[in-house]
């Protein structure tokens, strides 16, 4: 048997499969580039990079299991992978207390000023104290869109903080809500009533542009939105335009929705939006799960379930 690891991950991954089978390596190829080269691979190991369509399943002549490294599984085309009996695996909770984190590492990056006061000392050599009045997140709403393992998880680190939780979550039985101190609201009243709002929702058709100029008119002026999800969740032009007026206090983001466009992740690559120019938004390149915590984590679960899959002993 023959295994292919598209993207970093835990390198307990190729060690343990490394024991039953050939492993190789071949970091973020092309969809084209990968539908060249998966022909002979029984296992195929991947984050989310590159999106696994029709072309690439039907190269696949040996694939029998792909082992997606993160949660969502948006990139892949499932419908065409059951057809073909090739199981699709993925890890969901375990990169949930990572991005919970990062997630409150934002807010209180946003409330407090944290990155342009940093950049003022080291790039300006400045030491003006006065110029970043911030507030507290005490006593602020929190509205979570999407209350799962990361939604529950930032929830329960926002009460340390002393907010009050809203969130939003069509799936979940009322008593979730009630056992993490968390009110159920509709999007809309979320929205309204939030100080913060951050998503932990994947992009569907439903969610596609959920944050658009009217909902954001909904939204309480001066209210920051954080999106550790996916990008197109949030209408960036709608966005730039609520922070050049004013309307909201910030956007922290560790996803765009062309986060990959000019190369992506290749050597060199790089791309440009309007939010750069906004003071109040801050971004990472979606680093959410790049903890060395969450990828031994991530690794060990993928490492079963490959085994479990393919009945190694």
């Amino acid at each position: 048997m023959k295994c292919l690891i598209i993207d970093t991950v835990s390198p307990a991954i190729a060690e343990e499969l490394g024991k039953y089978m050939h492993v190789d390596t071949h970091l973020l190829p092309t969809q084209e580039e990968l539908a060249g080269m998966i022909g002979d691979y029984d296992v195929l190991i991947m984050r989310v990079d590159p999106a696994i369509n029709k072309q690439i399943l039907d190269a696949a002549h040996n694939l029998k299991v792909i082992g997606v490294c993160s949660v969502g599984l948006n990139h892949v085309d499932l419908e065409t992978a059951k057809a073909k009996g090739i199981q699709v695996i993925n890890a969901p909770g375990m990169n949930a207390n990572a991005v919970a984190e990062l997630t409150i590492s934002k807010m209180l990056d946003i409330a407090r000023h944290t990155i342009p006061a940093n950049y003022d000392v080291k790039v300006n050599k400045n030491w003006d104290k006065y110029k970043f009045v911030g507030s507290e997140l005490r006593g602020k709403t929190l509205g979570i869109l999407g209350f799962g393992r990361i939604g529950q998880r930032v929830g329960e680190l926002a009460r340390a903080f002393k907010m009050d939780v809203v969130a939003y979550d069509p799936y979940l039985p009322a008593h979730v809500f009630e056992e993490q101190h968390a009110k159920s609201l509709s999007i809309d009243e979320v929205l309204k009533i939030s100080d913060y709002v951050t998503i932990h929702m994947p992009l569907t058709e439903e969610t596609k542009y959920l944050f658009n100029a009217h909902s954001i008119s909904e939204m309480k002026d001066g209210a920051v939105v954080l999106n550790m999800a996916r990008g197109g969740i949030v209408d960036e032009q709608a966005m730039y335009e609520a922070l050049k007026a004013g309307k909201l206090g910030g956007y922290a983001s560790d996803v765009m929705e062309n986060e990959l466009a000019g190369g992506g992740l290749t050597e060199g690559a790089s791309f440009d939006s309007p939010l750069f120019t906004c003071d109040n938004f801050i971004v990472t390149p979606h680093l959410g799960a790049q903890s060395v915590d969450a990828s031994r984590d991530i690794g060990e679960l993928i490492i079963r379930k490959v085994k479990e899959a393919l009945d190694l002993k």
